[in-house]
């Protein structure tokens, strides 16, 4: 086991990686911007490092000050938790020529999964059923392009082969707005991503949003932790998740599983990974496998009990990964909730101070937050400030345990979307399950 780790990120996710290691007797290092100086884990690390000003790009997207500061305290390995650099290949890659353990995937796996047609490819060539689209990037003949568009059948989505987090993608209705939207989408995808390579795929009408959750430890032994259901979303962001994904039936997750598992080992994945699917009609249709640890890791720990980024850590010091599939039990229901400093229906942010801060308890309530009184939001960054989680024994009793943690939830100063949260776990659909990821879409739209 490590002696001492590296967190390159802030926020929830650094605190909840800091108590991962604190449990396995791991000294750690947080590195933090201007903005972040008076952030709880700062004061709670072993150590600390100001690696540059506010705004991201000088300071976390700072690959040689995250390399810079793991020298300087004699760090061991580097978890980069998620956003940021944690599914950059190019850091993975200085990482470990740097001297370093890279908490995660090999670059060779960032690399193959991050770009969405060779990962299409790669799930292809494992079994794993994708989206219906064009073999590869689009090319640059007009009538080409028109004869994919033809084949694949309308409607279609053009899509970045480096994009994500909703980012370079355009849905297509009709053949006449085929050509301008792949003009649109490679000037957008060059800019944002620098690969101005896109491709396409059929436009599913109301699919779900399901994932499956692995670990694997780069060999033989790979496994498949449950699914989650991540279809209530806004603009391709989540808002809710939980676990297991109501009314699919058992065969079909166990199937799709095991396919993901073997991919892992015939890619040779190393740590904890997530592939995403849409789910319509029974079917299960891959759009991407996402190489780190989730936002929504959260309902997997409550169903199997595992944690995952110990495991993480555990795989990435060399430890024997003992986990088998037999060992995977899933037990009730869990629902996690992002909370935004953000207006709870126009969704702009919300920074600023926290006057008052007060958490909700009781059984099945679990609060995964940086943020106490007094705390202030920073512009800079994403606006979730914490996830709520509750378990149950059954879906109906992790709702009613949200409803009431909810309720107790105090957050003065800001704005936050708790409001919208209290809505949803009133509404009908929600709580009868199964809605699509247009669900949120359309009932935001109807709002007077």
């Amino acid at each position: 086991m490590f002696e001492k780790i590296l967190i390159a990120n802030r926020g929830e996710i650094a605190l909840r990686i800091q108590r991962a290691c604190r449990e396995l007797g791991v000294k750690t290092v947080v590195v933090h911007s201007e903005a972040d100086r008076d952030a709880m884990y700062v004061h709670l690390a072993d150590e600390s490092v100001c690696i540059g000003p506010p705004a991201a790009r000088d300071s976390y997207l700072n690959m040689p000050a995250l390399i810079s500061a793991a020298e300087v305290t004699d760090a061991e390995a580097i978890h980069p938790g998620y956003g940021f650099l944690a599914e950059n290949a190019d850091f993975a890659d200085r990482v470990e020529k740097s001297g370093f353990v890279f908490i995660g995937p090999s670059p060779a796996s960032i690399r193959l999964m991050g770009d969405k047609v060779s990962a299409k490819h790669a799930m292809i060539e494992a079994g794993v059923p994708v989206v219906p689209g064009s073999p590869g990037a689009l090319p640059d003949d007009p009538e080409e392009i028109l004869r994919i568009g033809r084949e694949v059948g309308y409607p279609v989505i053009i899509k970045a082969s480096g994009g994500g987090g909703g980012r370079g993608m355009r849905v297509v209705y009709t053949e006449a707005a085929l050509l301008n939207a792949v003009t649109m989408t490679r000037a957008e995808a060059g800019a944002a991503f620098n690969n101005p390579e896109v491709y396409m795929e059929k436009f599913l009408e109301n699919p779900r949003h399901i994932e499956i959750q692995v670990l694997a430890d780069g060999g033989r032994n790979s496994i498949w932790l449950g699914e989650r259901d991540c279809s209530m979303q806004r603009r391709h962001q989540k808002v809710i998740e939980e676990a297991p994904a109501p009314g699919i039936a058992r065969r079909l997750i166990e199937r799709i599983g095991e396919r993901c598992a073997e991919a892992c080992r015939k890619i040779g994945y190393r740590s904890a990974g997530t592939f995403e699917f849409l789910f319509e009609n029974d079917e299960f249709y891959f759009i991407e496998m996402n190489t780190r640890i989730q936002v929504e890791h959260t309902v997997t720990e409550m169903i199997t009990g595992i944690d995952l980024v110990q495991q993480q850590i555990r795989i990435a010091a060399g430890e024997k990964f003992l986990l088998r599939q037999r060992d995977i039990q899933i037990r009730g229901h869990a629902i996690e909730c992002r909370i935004n400093a953000e207006d709870p229906f126009k969704f702009t942010p919300s920074p600023g101070r926290i006057t008052n801060w007060h958490v909700p308890g009781g059984p099945g309530v679990r609060m995964d937050s940086h943020v106490f009184t007094d705390y202030v939001v920073p512009p800079n960054y994403d606006s979730m400030i914490a996830k709520l989680i509750t378990y149950g024994d059954t879906r109906e009793q992790a709702i009613a345990r949200m409803e009431i943690a909810l309720s107790e939830m105090v957050v003065e100063g800001i704005r936050t979307n708790i409001p919208l949260h209290r809505e949803l776990m009133q509404d009908a659909h929600f709580r009868k399950g199964g809605t699509s990821i247009h669900f949120l879409e359309h009932k935001l739209a109807q709002r007077p």
